[in-house]
């Protein structure tokens, strides 16, 4: 189970601090990849932080897992 949906079970709705990572992938031309969301909009590919993941470590998985590909150190 990812860790935000675990600990919302013990806090309710109450505020809570979710780090995470989001990505800036750039190509020749200095053009921006953006990925279109489920509601239809856009934005950068990332996400939240599992429990022991470095930001390094949020930022290459969310990147593949949200385009395919994959980001080296």
């Amino acid at each position: 189970m990812e860790y935000y949906k675990y600990l919302r079970q013990y806090v309710g709705h109450r505020p809570i601090i979710l780090p995470g990572s989001v990505v800036i992938i750039l190509n020749e031309k200095n053009e921006g990849l953006l990925q279109k969301r489920h509601d239809g909009s856009w934005g950068l590919p990332g996400g939240l932080m599992d429990l022991e993941e470095s930001f390094e470590e949020v930022a290459m998985r969310e990147v593949f897992e949200e385009t395919g590909l994959v980001v080296e150190t």
